[in-house]
């Protein structure tokens, strides 16, 4: 880990960019354009939607919620930056088209130059990473925060995989045990389909993050070994629909945060659970992935935790029209917006589940 020595002969954080302070103007939700992969078509031979996270804004600024004048412009993460997760060997191993290739799940990438691979394809995954990691300070700061990008849940700090090829929520928690103090201890709450070895491989021995993993058994990555980190699991059935599934995801988030107060939850709210999804397995409606968020937000603001979102996997064109109305319908519950209590949730806070504050005709139902 690359650190600077202290006038002491301590040791103390390397100098970065992603700690920048954000006037208190923008809303702390953050997103660059240059998140979304576009190059020759070739994104487009993985099921993955490479221009998601700008489609996810578009559909924002159309209900005016956001604008470019008040999100938080995400910066590159540095070399340095992820050398305080990634081991310097693996970073190097980024530097073959091949093994690229091969974590992106994109043949054809082999083929390519690897300066064409960093810049059209590393270079956007870098851009999310220090998205989530800037986003875990705003987080702390504000009481919550969305990176509409991030979510690499398969990549640990030795190996990628799962087109994850950065650890960004391993290094958005790394950087604040680092970086704020108070923070010691983190939750992760993983709703993507697929169960999250990444992070869960590099805090395997770390008993400061509490993971809750929530997921469809049968497919990738089944990793055993990273299921050893998990301290809530939650192996679900091919075709879960919504009753099932918003029940256990509520029981279980309000029995994570009852079990340990964190001071940061992590929470990747990927959409590949929606029903259809060529690789989720899973079925759940729209206005289920909206209720599912509204519970983990609900849950954590009420107790006054700081909660920072990810929007991870999600391979279906219209996941992009949900998670907007996702975010819509948080504000609408003043969970998150210029006028939600800092540390805070809204006042008198309705349960959710079969008594639920959401209101299902509010959400788009044209996807």
């Amino acid at each position: 880990m690359s650190k600077e020595e202290d006038i002491d002969g301590g040791k103390r954080p390397h100098n970065t960019e992603l700690y920048v302070d954000v006037p208190r103007t923008r809303l702390p939700i953050v997103y660059h354009p240059a998140y979304n992969i576009t190059f020759m078509g070739i994104e487009k031979l993985h099921p993955f939607d490479a221009g998601k996270w700008g489609k996810v804004v578009g559909f924002l600024k159309e209900e005016q919620f956001v604008s470019d004048e008040n999100m938080v412009s995400a910066l590159e993460a540095t070399e340095e930056d992820l050398r305080v997760a990634h081991t310097k060997r693996y970073l190097s191993r980024l530097k073959w088209s091949v093994i690229v290739a091969s974590i992106t799940e994109i043949p054809p990438l082999m083929f390519l130059p690897n300066f064409l691979v960093q810049r059209r394809v590393l270079r956007p995954l870098r851009t999310q990473t220090g998205g989530t990691i800037m986003a875990g300070k705003l987080a702390i700061e504000r009481g919550w925060a969305i990176n509409i990008g991030g979510g690499f849940h398969h990549c640990s700090g030795d190996r990628g995989g799962g087109f994850c090829a950065y650890a960004d929520i391993t290094l958005a928690i790394k950087f604040l045990f680092e970086r704020v103090e108070g923070v010691s201890k983190a939750t992760i709450i993983d709703l993507d389909a697929h169960q999250g070895n990444g992070h869960e491989r590099d805090f395997l021995e770390d008993e400061r993050v509490f993971i809750m993993d929530v997921y469809n058994r049968y497919i990738y990555p089944r990793d055993g070994y990273a299921k050893q980190a998990i301290k809530r699991k939650v192996e679900l059935d091919w075709g879960t629909e919504d009753s099932e599934y918003l029940q256990k995801v509520e029981l279980h988030t309000e029995g994570t945060l009852n079990e340990v107060r964190p001071d940061i939850v992590v929470y990747n709210a990927g959409t590949d659970i929606l029903d259809g999804d060529p690789l989720g397995g899973l079925s759940i409606s729209p206005q289920g992935i909206v209720a599912r968020d509204e519970i983990v937000f609900r849950a954590a603001r009420r107790r006054g935790i700081p909660v920072l979102m990810v929007t991870s996997g999600g391979y279906q064109k219209k996941t992009a029209r949900i998670i907007a109305d996702s975010i819509l319908n948080l504000h609408r519950q003043g969970l998150i917006g210029p006028e939600a209590l800092e540390g805070e949730g809204s006042s008198a806070p309705q349960p959710i589940g079969s008594q639920s504050s959401l209101s299902v005709s509010s959400v788009h139902t044209s996807v």
